[in-house]
């Protein structure tokens, strides 16, 4: 074969120009790019011409012509270096200079390289030289993306990973329930030493007041253990935040800095064997004795008993949902405090504790049931912030509708809600760091000509299946701190979006954390398997993420019902003649008809728009919304009872209902990465949101194809795109699962 010779300002291009028409990858967009970049290049006209000529869509190069170029980088004898920030500029730079190692990057090439998002593993197989591979681009700093998303938390966050260094925390396999709940209570108990556990109390019961830190701790825990998290949480959040948001200063005084310290144990006693989710029809009793003043609490059946109740062997106190019966009235759901053992740790008399025994996961929290007896309690137990009994006997309330009282109860405990959507994914999180850096360390497989087997991070299908869920971690983070900030500074009046927002996301982020959890499971073969690798743990303490704190089929459903009345009525009311009136005002909102151009645009830049994005988004939630209800109005004209034309279109307003969260999600990481400051990292938040948009879109592409939102062509190209920024993402994987800032040592395993 005849040798082909170029000059040094040609022969830098040569190896973009090999892997663009040898993978075919050349776009009008990316024509373009090319173009600007030779233009701007301080190259000679002659050359530019040259290499304008190679850059014509119409007109391809030769065969030939390619194979003389892979001749020249074969022959170059050189490597390509992954971990360089930019591999094949660095590569293209020492084949012109035929030179091992460059001090700088060409600018021009740099523009090509970046904006095209060619990544090593666009081109292994293309070259017929060695590669020095390693397992991330160092071009972005774990450290800043950290500081990112720990924000205005930081200072507390990070001393608080301090302290989970202390060989307390040391992972273990404890079989035995009674001695993993033991260990885990003494783990709580040395939190609780240090204030972690109060940080939500006022400074006056040992706290800083402040719900978001105590979250971000809480997502944090989740890093050491599912079983230390979940009782962490039922002490200081459900049973200590009980009394903070439904007790008043009495109850403060009295229990609050006892709890915070771990001191006074406690429980949330909601939940029935036959009333779960229900939590209006719950069954046990609290009758408001007028002639010893007491409040007697009593399980009428032996199936009305507590079910499920974290901290029941252990704990002194439990938080009592029961109906409050005042003078032969039922009042409705109250909480009441009701201690269940002595100091001594006796159960008190009439109260009946059983072990719910061995779980799927978090056999180091102690659940169990209650029943109760005749257990009297003094009337100052009520907790009375929403509804008093005085000292004649005679209820009040601040709020006289009882469906508004009850909610509005409901609605203080919504944070336990985020916080459980917060550690699901830091469940997830885990696992795939565990996943990520096990893929860049194991090799599998090879072609003929390599001696080295390729790293499973390097395939395709890997990076699908564990880049798209870190791209929905780091949006699923920003929305949860967005979510709990408003939570927290909101008022009373104001938390009916909050309730629907958080319904929505606790049931979509503990459904994805399950998958991702499974498929990190799976990307690790048969060591994912293994308990001492940590995945099978996780998965098994964050499957019940599901069903706790509100089962999410129920979940989604509130949510669905929230965005169709549009917040202007009771959350999860059961008046669905107010559904009716507000939704019978938006039948005539008909939806803009779609343009056939946009239905067929595949152009990159579209692709990418943020714009494009929210209004697919948009368009899902509103199409969904006004189909449920025009179908609940139409069955309501035939005759229907509201509640069984609800029943209905139930599995629609699960539909509606995870795309408002998908929406919401979206919509909160853009403003959130409009606010970042560095350019390199707004530009990878920026891939990150396209990927999660895009994904989200590729995944509904039946339902969008059926609306005619989009053509097979466009669907087609989303689909590629999704699979492109996995792979331009790739080299910066280890980092972006290092940014999640999860202490080493909760990450030390054997399979790492």
């Amino acid at each position: 074969m005849k040798k082909t010779t170029y000059t040094a300002e040609i022969l830098k291009y040569i190896p973009f120009l090999y892997v663009i028409w040898s993978d075919e990858l050349l776009s009008p967009s990316e024509i373009s790019v090319f173009k600007k970049s030779i233009e701007t290049d301080s190259i000679s006209e002659a050359a530019k011409t040259t290499l304008k000529k190679w850059i014509n869509a119409e007109e391809s190069p030769l065969d030939e012509t390619l194979v003389s170029w892979k001749k020249i980088i074969n022959d170059s004898g050189l490597k390509l270096i992954e971990s360089d920030a930019y591999p094949l500029t660095s590569f293209s730079m020492r084949l012109a200079s035929n030179s091992q190692s460059t001090e700088i990057y060409d600018e021009s090439l740099k523009y090509i390289e970046i904006n095209l998002g060619i990544q090593p593993n666009h081109y292994h197989h293309l070259f017929d030289v060695k590669i020095e591979t390693a397992s991330s681009a160092a071009f972005y700093s774990a450290e800043k993306i950290d500081t990112l998303l720990k924000g205005e938390h930081a200072p507390y966050v990070d001393k608080f990973r301090e302290k989970l260094n202390d060989p307390i925390f040391d992972f273990q396999i404890i079989r035995n329930k009674e001695e993993f709940r033991n260990h885990v209570l003494t783990q709580v108990k040395f939190l609780a030493k240090d204030g972690y556990g109060a940080m939500a109390y006022d400074n006056a019961y040992g706290g800083i007041g402040n719900m978001p830190t105590y979250a971000s701790i809480f997502e944090n825990l989740m890093y050491v253990d599912g079983s230390l998290t979940i009782k962490f949480g039922v002490q200081f959040g459900l049973f200590g935040g009980s009394i903070q948001n439904l007790g008043t200063k009495k109850h403060h005084d009295k229990y609050l800095k006892e709890t915070g310290e771990a001191n006074l144990l406690g429980c949330f006693a909601m939940t029935e064997t036959r009333h779960g989710s229900n939590v209006r029809g719950v069954k046990t009793t609290a009758t408001y004795v007028k002639e010893t003043d007491s409040i007697v609490i009593e399980t009428p059946g032996e199936n009305d008993n507590k079910e499920y109740i974290g901290n029941a062997l252990h704990a002194e106190m439990a938080t009592v949902f029961a109906q409050l019966i005042v003078n032969g009235k039922n009042e409705g759901v109250h909480a009441i405090l009701t201690r269940i053992r002595d100091k001594d740790g006796n159960l008190m008399p009439g109260v009946k504790v059983e072990d719910n025994g061995y779980k799927l996961g978090l056999n180091g929290v102690d659940n169990g049931k209650i029943w109760f007896s005749n257990v009297a309690v003094p009337r100052e137990n009520l907790l009375n912030r929403y509804g008093d009994i005085d000292k004649d006997g005679n209820y009040t309330s601040p709020i006289e509708n009882p469906n508004k009282r009850f909610f509005t109860m409901l609605g203080t405990l919504v944070g336990g809600r985020i916080c459980v959507a917060k550690g699901a994914l830091s469940g997830a999180k885990k696992a795939l760091s565990i996943a990520v850096k096990y893929a860049l360390q194991r090799r599998q497989f090879n072609s003929n000509e390599k001696i080295q087997e390729d790293l499973i991070m390097d395939y395709p299908t890997h990076q699908l299946r564990l880049i798209k869920p870190i791209a929905k971690s780091y949006v699923y983070h920003t929305v949860l701190d967005k979510l709990i900030k408003d939570y927290a500074n909101s008022k009373e009046d104001g938390r009916r979006e909050i309730e629907t927002q958080a319904a929505a996301l606790k049931a979509s982020i503990t459904w994805f954390s399950n998958q991702t959890i499974q498929e990190c499971r799976e990307a690790c073969g048969g060591k994912g398997y293994l308990i001492e690798n940590k995945i099978p743990h996780i998965k098994g303490d964050v499957d019940i993420f599901t069903t706790f704190e509100g089962d999410n089929t129920v979940l989604i459903q509130l949510a669905a019902k929230g965005i169709l009345t549009n917040f202007k009525t009771e959350f999860n009311s059961d008046n669905f003649m107010d559904v009716l009136k507000y939704v019978g005002t938006q039948l005539s909102d008909r939806l803009t008809t779609i343009n056939p151009i946009f239905t067929n645009k595949t152009d990159k830049e579209h692709l990418f728009d943020t714009e494009f994005h929210k209004e697919a988004f948009e368009y899902r939630t509103r199409r969904l919304t006004f189909s449920v209800a025009s179908r609940v109005q139409k069955y309501i004209k035939k005759g229907i009872p509201s509640y069984q034309a609800f029943l209905k279109v139930q599995t629609h307003m699960v539909m509606l209902g995870k795309a408002y969260s998908e929406e919401l999600s979206y919509n909160e990481f853009l403003n959130f990465v409009e606010k970042i400051q560095e350019e390199e990292l707004r530009f990878l938040f920026k891939k990150l949101g396209a990927l999660f948009a895009l994904s989200e879109i590729n995944h509904h592409a039946a339902w969008y194809l059926e609306h005619g939102y989009i053509s097979a062509n466009k669907s087609k190209a989303i689909r590629k795109q999704v699979e492109r920024i996995c792979s331009e993402l790739r080299p910066h994987v280890n980092t972006l699962v290092d940014g999640f800032g999860i202490p080493k040592s909760c990450l030390k395993t054997p399979i790492l």
